[in-house]
């Protein structure tokens, strides 16, 4: 079962086990990769003394950048056919070849970068168009509608083999994360039917799928009953009348009123209905009853909810980081949801997932209690109860997969652990996303990396989190031995004991951030735009530190030199000096300014993005930790033409920064391939796991993160 292969090897290797040795080692060895992928952030390009570009890359090196243009670097570094300077070329593109060295790296880059063809060579080709039918599509744009579609194909086909193969059919689609549901409304739509499980951690994400639903004509409009006459009274937007006694109203209100009516929430229109359709019970509502108060273009009504209509919520009061008492809810009482084309459905469970325990969700599924009869005659397309509960799946027993498209950071970890907590999963396939959310499991490292940005608060946060359910998974990359660190003029016995015998492969989130990068989409006009707001937010960085809002980045006189010729020797473990790190307040305390994203206007230019990064931290809600008033008195006095001026000076060095963090993103898919290895080689760990694999399920030029984990229990 499964690819012929279990991971998409690149074209060097034919063995999985020689991959992932090449792998490990190439990343705990070239100290070039190491410090582009987590030693270099762009705050400090134009901080530090001496600069980054020349601290790390050699003269030869910088000397033929500056020749070409970085289109040219970005194929260099991609796409060109690197055979042709085995040959001894002397010209490229009009102009004298890359050094040797740098084509030797490059080279080491690619040969370790997983493959992410679709669909992979030797399978069948998929269609062109979308087999999604329009209203199924609803509310996803092109790149959504490509994921969905291959993935939701690619699961029906998983699911096919896993019952052919001999084994338990699978029975339910349990979907990590479901938001509104995308995925989950096309596989339990026609042709594939299935029963889905949209396990979902923010209530209005629920509402809202529930919604789109009815929108796409899935499940039938519902009714909604409302005594309007009732609720204006109450509120007292209706004609004053003197009070009469409540009991007395009510009778005649119900002896007077010969029909109620009958709203159609997605329609607005109202109908009348006769009073022997409707008891008392359902115009007046009952003194426990709950009030839901809607409004459209005729003014608010409330709608009454039964308490056995109320969802049963279990949860723990606790206060956030602000004081304010939050709700953090257990497991909801389910929705189900019987689409009206095929026989799929869908049933939305409110769950926080925190281990990969999906027991609480797995017996709401098994319990009839948790599909209430009201929610089925509201949903289903017809009237009838018994015709209607025979459309639902009760299994005996629940033989589910968990599935995801694109979990966030530690969310793939919880679904594929939830093999073993779960005794009714049986099978995971997971695309991930996001790695710059996953925590760090091995704790404050033994080594540093040869990291640019010594004591950052942000990193040293993260590396010393102990997180069980971070990075690394496997004790592979866990028990991985670290080459010892490099002498720099020192015999191997006067190194740190500490780094010698070093263990465990670790990411820092720097390394993790740069992972989620799509080089190989970047053409010349979106990287122009990007690279331009590289280069402000970089310049904006030296304006802070003239202006003595942050400190300057360490004196790193003793930083090694700049890469070796062939672009492995090993800094691993070395340790630059003791001091205040770069990015921090004038206490040297606080944590680097955080700008985040501005609005669109503000990168028209330099001048627009400076003055909307001041009005952003200066503004009195703003959540930078440094006082806004400290920031507003130094920034006070800079005109526009001392910004412009900024920007003449350093715009030859726009190119450098542009050519070092295309190095960057381009090395950093080693980094996303040990990832991905790690999930897999944790999967080929446990007893209980008889397939596991990894292969693309959509193309990288719409969706990067196409790599899906496959795990069969045996």
């Amino acid at each position: 079962m499964g690819p012929d292969q279990p991971l998409p090897l690149p074209a060097e290797f034919g063995n999985v086990d020689d991959y992932v040795e090449s792998l490990l080692n190439f990343s705990t060895s070239s100290w070039l990769l190491q410090t582009l992928c987590g030693g270099v952030h762009v705050l400090d390009f134009y901080t530090r003394t001496p600069d980054l570009y020349s601290t790390i890359l050699s003269q030869v090196w910088r000397d033929w950048f500056k020749q070409r243009d970085i289109m040219d670097i970005l194929d260099l570094l991609m796409r060109e056919d690197l055979s042709q300077f085995d040959q001894g070329n002397l010209t490229w593109r009009d102009g004298p070849s890359p050094p040797k060295d740098l084509v030797q790296y490059i080279q080491d880059v690619r040969k370790h970068l997983l493959a992410r063809d679709f669909p992979p060579p030797g399978s069948k080709p998929q269609p062109e168009k979308s087999s999604l039918a329009r209203h199924i599509t609803m509310g996803m744009k092109v790149k959504k509608v490509h994921e969905v579609d291959n993935f939701a194909r690619y699961l029906d086909g998983l699911t096919s083999q896993i019952a052919s193969s001999g084994k338990d059919p699978i029975t339910h689609l349990v979907d990590f994360g479901s938001g509104q549901n995308y995925l989950g409304r096309a596989l339990a739509a026609q042709p594939y039917s299935k029963h889905i499980v949209a396990v979902e951690s923010r209530p209005h994400n629920i509402e809202g799928a529930k919604n789109m639903d009815v929108l796409a004509k899935l499940v039938d409009k519902p009714l909604v009953m409302r005594n309007k006459k009732e609720y204006r009274a109450l509120t007292g937007k209706g004609k004053k009348k003197k009070p009469k006694d409540s009991q007395a109203t009510s009778t005649n209100d119900t002896q007077a009123k010969p029909a109620v009516e009958v709203e159609d929430e997605a329609t607005k229109t109202y109908a009348s209905k006769p009073t022997s359709t409707v008891t008392a019970e359902a115009i007046t509502p009952s003194a426990s009853a709950v009030g839901v108060v809607k409004c459209d273009d005729d003014g608010c009504t409330v709608e009454h909810i039964q308490p056995a209509q109320q969802p049963k919520t279990e949860g723990i009061v606790q206060r956030d980081s602000k004081g304010s008492f939050i709700s953090e809810p257990k497991t909801s009482t389910t929705n189900l949801q019987i689409y009206s084309e095929g026989h799929g459905s869908v049933q939305y469970v409110e769950h926080i997932i925190k281990d990969g325990d999906l027991r609480p969700v797995i017996d709401q599924v098994l319990d009839p209690e948790h599909i209430p009869e009201d929610s089925v005659k509201a949903t289903s397309s017809t009237t009838e109860m018994p015709s209607d509960l025979a459309r639902v799946p009760k299994p005996k027993k629940v033989n589910a997969m968990v599935m995801s498209l694109h979990s966030c950071g530690n969310l793939v970890h919880y679904g594929l652990r939830s093999l073993l907590l779960s005794p009714e999963i049986s099978a995971v396939a997971m695309v991930g996303c996001c790695y710059n959310l996953v925590t760090e499991r091995l704790g404050p490292p033994t080594y540093k990396l040869p990291t640019l940005r010594p004591n950052h608060p942000r990193l040293e946060a993260t590396a010393n989190a102990f997180d069980p359910q971070g990075f690394p998974m496997s004790e592979k990359l866990a028990e991985y031995p670290i080459p010892p660190p490099p002498t720099l003029d020192k015999t191997l016995a006067e190194a740190p004991a500490e780094s010698i015998g070093a263990k465990g492969l670790r990411l820092n989130i720097t390394a993790r951030m740069m992972a989620v990068q799509a080089p190989f989409n970047w053409g010349r006009a979106d990287s122009e735009t990007f690279f331009s707001r590289h280069f402000y937010r970089a310049l904006l960085q030296r304006i802070f530190l003239d202006r003595g809002i942050v400190s300057a980045p360490v004196d790193a006189s003793n930083f090694p030199d700049p890469v070796s010729a062939n672009g492995h020797t090993s800094h691993v473990n070395w340790t630059p000096p003791d001091g205040r790190g770069p990015g921090l307040s004038s206490d040297g305390t606080s944590t680097p300014l955080t700008i985040g994203t501005l609005r669109k206007f503000a990168y028209g230019d330099f001048v627009s993005y400076v003055r909307a990064a001041e009005a952003k931290l200066v503004a009195p809600n703003s959540f930078c930790e440094v006082d806004p008033n400290f920031i507003k008195s130094k920034m006070d006095g800079l005109t526009d033409d001392d910004i412009r001026d900024y920007e003449v000076r350093y715009a030859e060095r726009k190119k450098e920064l542009s050519v070092m963090w295309s190095l960057m993103a381009f090395s950093a898919g080693v980094v996303e391939a040990v990832i991905v290895t790690d999930r897999w080689l944790w999967l080929k760990e446990q007893p209980e796991v008889e397939h596991a694999w990894v292969e693309p399920v959509f193309e990288y030029k719409h969706s990067p993160r196409n790599l899906v984990v496959v795990g069969i229990k045996k």
